[in-house]
């Protein structure tokens, strides 16, 4: 979608370059909101971990960090400026102003 767009940016798998929980802290401070909204509760470590979202943000950003699977995605990031791609259309709003 955005290459169709010509528009050039840098993808970071995940799963080889997890986000560390000092990024994810800077992350959701860019976004805004607390760690919860970033949780993929169908993640099978959601389930493993016994999560029910309702844990503070230093439990489920140290959770993150370590299962980096439980965070939703695609994520966009433009400067000081962030979207939850879901759906995939909104990391236009990064790119459109």
């Amino acid at each position: 979608m955005l290459e169709d767009r010509g528009v050039e940016f840098e993808y970071r798998d995940y799963r080889k370059d997890p986000l560390s929980e000092a990024e994810l802290r800077k992350l959701l401070r860019v976004l805004g909101l607390p760690a919860k909204q970033l949780l993929r509760p169908r993640d099978r470590a959601f389930k493993q971990l016994r999560l029910t979202g309702r844990e503070d943000d230093e439990t489920l950003i140290a959770h993150m960090a370590e299962h980096p699977t439980l965070l939703q995605r695609p994520i966009g990031v433009l400067e000081d400026h962030a979207v939850v791609g879901r759906p995939p259309k909104r990391l236009l709003e990064l790119v459109e102003g």
